[in-house]
């Protein structure tokens, strides 16, 4: 009884100490520096291709209210349908991409710096 006691608390042991990590949320956000000029072509397309376009395609699926395929379109839902503010909403009623974890606070910064910067196509 004691060595299977022993053998069950040495396996918890071994464990514990081997399924612990380090990760934490800071290690799973890319810490890359924002590029010094942020095009939509370059930067910002990418990040609505690989999150967006699953709903807001032409035409625009699971309820989304337009679509986000070119420059015009991404372009007019940052200057008049709130963009970045849903992307940046912790609000699980408004984040984005719905049903989903909000976007990694990189990729938001590099459409908040596209806006700032004032939109470029490039």
């Amino acid at each position: 009884m004691k060595k299977k006691l022993f053998q069950i608390t040495l396996f918890n042991s071994i464990l514990l100490l081997f399924g612990c990590t380090a990760v934490s949320e800071e290690d799973l956000v890319d810490a890359t520096p924002i590029p010094e000029t942020i095009t939509f072509n370059e930067n910002v397309k990418p990040i609505i291709d690989n999150n967006c376009i699953i709903c807001h395609s032409n035409p625009p699926q699971n309820g989304a209210p337009m679509p986000l395929v070119s420059y015009e379109n991404v372009k007019e839902a940052v200057q008049n349908r709130n963009l970045i503010g849903r992307i940046s909403s912790d609000d699980p009623v408004f984040m984005m991409p719905f049903g989903g974890p909000r976007l990694p606070q990189n990729l938001i910064d590099i459409i908040i710096q596209w806006n700032e910067d004032g939109l470029i196509e490039e």
